[in-house]
């Protein structure tokens, strides 16, 4: 009997060294996620990221999973955004959908897991050249100013020219740059003309420096624009956490939709420089949306891979596979859960912190260690009976 019960003894020292185990390393993970870094661009497409960095919903509602900054990084172009996530300095971008499929190509591990805007860019040329425009032909010679090689507006102003018959290496001049350069460009007359994502076209209108010509959605029809991106290490280590950044996100496009006004408010504070009247009159002229499901940005993201590796930007054509999770929005709409309520407008330190928009899973690694062990416990204890002759 006595032997039987050091059994017991040693077992149950086992039973509670392999629980500390999973359990302690279970939650590690998200306690080593002390701060997330979210790149974004000075473009009203992306003013979910602004809406839900100034009211402080960042850090409201991805506290419970041990965050406790959350700090962002604006980038000119989508292109040096992904060469930052490549080297590790964001795990979050917003970001068209055009530069992480070169990035993914070269090694880039993140997956778009929501939408952020369809549409919103436009072709702007000079007073003289825009009262005299008819057709893409009218381009040719002339030096268009748009953001670099691999972004959205790159790949959709190629893809239109070459449409058009024109090759977009020898007929026009493509300049690649950011915004800020692009504006001052145009209104210097360095430049016949710009295809940039809103504000921009407005800024140049309302400065007398041109007239749009052709928005992107008459381009490309409902094209996808930027996205959010997520690093495979969250995906993979933190689903809960990257299911509430999707969460928050939904609300932060929900709430921009229903207040608009606000919405041109914040990105007026958030980006140095920006003229209010001319965001506003921006949000009125523009062809954008602003929009979250992941679903209605897969094919024309596709399309731009195709023409990605056609113009020999990528090595192979990327798949959806490459490219999208769409489990954490389809997980969060398929279960019946509806988006968040729409917060208040009240500042941030008075928002009421809205639940969790997930389900009860069970701890992984932790309930087979627990029936290992009773099982375990079982086979000894009719050993020992059997052996004692009981």
């Amino acid at each position: 009997m006595k032997k039987f019960e050091a059994v017991l003894t040693a077992l149950a020292l086992l039973s509670l060294i392999i629980c500390t185990i999973t359990v302690t390393g279970t939650g590690a993970g998200a306690s080593e996620i002390k701060t997330l870094r979210i790149g974004y661009q000075p473009s009203t497409h992306q003013i979910a990221e602004m809406t839900a960095m100034e009211k402080g919903w960042w850090e409201r509602d991805l506290a419970r999973f041990g965050v406790e900054n959350v700090t962002d990084k604006v980038f000119a172009s989508g292109p040096p955004e992904m060469t930052a996530m490549m080297a590790g300095e964001i795990d979050i971008a917003y970001v068209g959908t055009a530069p992480p499929i070169s990035a993914i190509d070269k090694g880039l591990d993140a997956k778009i897991v929501a939408a952020v805007n369809t549409n919103g860019s436009a072709l702007v040329l000079s007073p003289e050249l825009a009262a005299n425009y008819t057709s893409p032909e009218d381009l040719r010679g002339l030096k268009i100013a748009t953001f670099p090689p691999g972004s959205i507006q790159d790949t959709i102003l190629k893809k239109w020219l070459k449409d058009h018959g024109l090759d977009p290496e020898r007929d026009v001049h493509l300049i690649g740059v950011g915004p800020g350069e692009a504006i001052t460009m145009m209104e210097a007359g360095v430049v016949d003309g710009v295809f940039l994502p809103a504000p921009s076209p407005t800024i140049i209108e309302m400065d007398g420096a041109g007239k749009t010509v052709v928005y992107s959605g008459e381009m490309l029809p409902n094209h996808a624009c930027c996205c959010l991106l997520v690093s495979g290490t969250l995906i993979r280590e933190q689903p809960e956490l990257v299911k509430q950044i999707v969460h928050t996100h939904i609300n932060a496009t929900r709430y921009n939709n229903e207040h608009m006004e606000e919405a041109a408010e914040i990105y007026a504070r958030k980006v140095k420089g920006a003229d209010i009247e001319k965001v506003r009159e921006s949000l009125k002229r523009w062809d954008g949306a602003w929009v979250y499901d992941p679903h209605i940005e897969i094919n024309s993201t596709l399309l731009y891979a195709k023409v990605d590796y056609e113009m020999g930007y990528t090595k192979r054509e990327l798949t959806m596979e490459d490219l999208f999770d769409t489990t954490f929005y389809d997980e969060l709409m398929g279960i019946g859960l509806e988006p968040m309520p729409t917060p208040t407008a009240a500042p941030a330190a008075t928002v009421t912190p809205t639940p969790a928009a997930s389900t009860p899973t069970a701890t992984p690694g932790f309930t087979a260690p627990l029936l290992l062990i009773a099982a375990l416990v079982l086979v000894t204890y009719t050993m020992v009976l059997r052996r004692e002759g009981r």
